[in-house]
């Protein structure tokens, strides 16, 4: 037995309140080491009647298994161990250690221990972002639907953009063409900063409480949000609150009168006379145009919530994408929380971290963030061709155990950004490549994002070049990225069991990558080649009679067999029976 291998934690990502009435647990070994694990569990108030549940492997990486098991805690009070066996050999794990027996007179020093489900600890994340699909929109480069407020505009759309390019797109191109998000299947939009700034990706806020005047005004926002919810779509906004712009106001004060400014220390100011080249002040990474606030100043904290708290209530947004959100102190995303929250109970708080982002992530803060790890992996398997079948399955449940279950719920799951290469450029312009990460996206647990331009076959390399314009002459469309990927997300939000249901991967495929989804109402089945050749996948082990959701055909078993014939870099999607 691999004792060095085995790891719990209480009041973790391995042992965790899903909701009032069910904790998940969770226990690391040594892969292919344990035979079995029991959990024995009770109140230790009321130890004599403890009970038994045997634990399964749910997730498994290149290093560990994981067994899970969910249970009620009797009297919300739970203290546990575990009971290993390898073999002829049983030992009980504790927290205090390995032991070979237990003695019952000093059971209760042995307790790992969640001492009590209090409701207020629980993380309860908003319910319509597990059903949402999200479509992200880098408002300068969607539609210009406004040329009154052209005042910036230096390229001609469709030119290839340059980092200080401006094409005119506007919220009132959003607002004509949102009939195109509709017809997709799009529930949910996702807004690039919209607030004023001097530069293109609005990054670098001037005025937290203004609509950049090149994007619309006030009016303009609110009859765009009001439009999006009369179509059941949400809308979300995207916010620095790391660093704000150079011609920030308050930053503008302290350059002029130092320290004696009033402002001073909203910011971190390291030196006198205040020097921009290399900047004597704190910024994001060594950009002297946007300088970091100091969170800590009540002030800053006080203007910073409003701002958030503002833009709820006025215009009505859904929730928050958080920019830099890791290089933010803790406590101020707590307190963010709370205002947040109180504003609109169902807000959603996506972090922009690309990193293991549990701290952030048990409930305090974040509800979730954009799942770059997932990112990660699905380039490398789908678009670099780089790793194999069970390292795609290894690195996915490496990446889902990291957090807890409600979080991986609500990750915003995408396969490019206004921050990376664009996923079909990545993929040298296969779209077949593009469309099974895609149906994968579509299938996986979490909410799917759609970056504005996927849908018709946009391609583009690092930024700049992945922020090119939206192309509006349907004949330059790739028609069968867009009717793909709208039917992927139709199926998506047809079936209970791809949004909410149970992940479990089917081994043994003959190379091909298979999973299903299962609910209390139905089992999917997800089946994806993501080779140059064709494969034939004898499903007799697991089902024997299912109907293709892409065509509607049904599929029995023959004389033992239950053949699927899967042509090169191609996904179906079955309903179980």
């Amino acid at each position: 037995m691999n004792k060095q291998a085995i790891f719990h934690q209480p009041k973790s990502n391995y042992c965790y309140a899903y909701n009032k009435d069910t904790i998940h647990i969770r226990l690391r070994a040594a892969k292919g080491d344990l035979d079995s694990v029991i959990l024995v569990y009770g109140d230790k108030y009321d130890w004599a009647n403890n009970r038994e549940s045997s634990m399964e492997i749910t997730y498994s990486d290149k290093l560990f298994d994981y067994f899970t098991v969910s249970i009620k805690a009797p009297n919300n009070r739970l203290s546990y161990y575990f009971i290993l066996k390898k073999g002829n050999e049983t030992g009980y794990y504790t927290e205090i250690g390995f032991f070979e027996n237990l003695d019952n007179e000093d059971i209760y020093i042995h307790f790992f221990n969640y001492p009590y489900v209090n409701e207020g600890d629980i993380h309860t994340v908003p319910e319509w972002v597990k059903d949402a699909v999200f479509y992200q929109i880098f408002p300068e480069r969607f539609s210009n639907g406004d040329k009154s407020n052209d005042t910036c505009v230096t390229e001609e759309w469709g030119s290839l953009p340059k980092s200080d390019s401006f094409f005119g797109g506007d919220l009132r191109g959003i607002i004509d063409n949102i009939d195109h998000i509709v017809d997709l299947g799009i529930n949910a939009i996702y807004l690039n900063p919209v607030f004023e700034s001097d530069s293109n990706h609005k990054y670098d806020t001037t005025d937290y409480y203004k609509i950049d005047p090149h994007f619309g005004d006030l009016e303009t926002m609110k009859e765009l949000v009001d439009k999006c919810h009369s179509k059941g779509i949400k809308v979300i906004f995207d916010a620095v609150f790391n660093h704000s712009g150079y011609n920030f106001k308050p930053f503008q004060h302290v350059l002029e009168n130092g320290d004696k400014s009033h402002y001073y220390n909203w910011f971190h100011i390291n030196k006198l006379p205040i020097e921009i080249e290399p900047p004597s002040y704190e910024t994001f990474a060594f950009t002297h145009k946007m300088p970091k606030f100091n969170v800590s100043n009540d002030e800053v904290k006080e203007y910073l919530l409003g701002v958030a708290k503002y833009w709820i209530k006025e215009v009505g947004i859904d929730g928050w994408r958080l920019d830099v959100a890791d290089e933010v102190e803790h406590d101020f995303w707590r307190d963010f929380r709370k205002v947040v929250k109180k504003a609109n109970k169902d807000a959603y708080i996506v972090g922009e971290i690309w990193h293991d982002s549990l701290p952030w992530l048990m409930g305090d803060q974040f509800d979730g963030i954009m799942n770059y790890p997932v990112t990660r992996v699905c380039l490398k398997y789908f678009a670099q061709n780089s790793i194999k079948d069970i390292d795609f399955m290894e690195s996915i449940d490496n990446a889902f155990i990291k957090n807890t279950y409600q979080v991986n719920e609500v990750m915003l799951n995408l396969l490019d950004s206004h921050d990376t290469p664009r996923f079909l450029t990545e993929c040298n312009g296969n779209y077949k490549k593009l469309l099974l990460a895609i149906s994968f996206l579509m299938t996986y647990i979490g909410a799917p994002c759609i970056y504005y331009g996927t849908e018709i076959g946009l391609e583009g390399g690092k930024d700049p070049d992945c922020r090119r314009t939206m192309i509006w002459d349907r004949s330059k469309w790739n028609n069968d990225i867009y009717s793909s990927i709208k039917k992927l997300i139709s199926l998506r939000r047809e079936h209970e069991a791809l949004r909410r249901g149970k992940f479990k991967w089917l081994k043994d495929l003959n190379g091909v990558l298979g999973y299903t989804r299962e609910s209390d109402n139905e089992k999917v089945l997800v089946l994806i080649n993501n080779s140059n050749q064709t494969k034939n996948v004898n499903l007799i082990e697991y089902f024997n009679e299912c109907v293709d959701l892409l065509n509607s055909k049904k599929v029995v078993s023959k004389e033992g067999k239950m053949d699927i014939i899967m042509a090169e870099y191609s996904y179906k999607i079955f309903s179980v029976l």
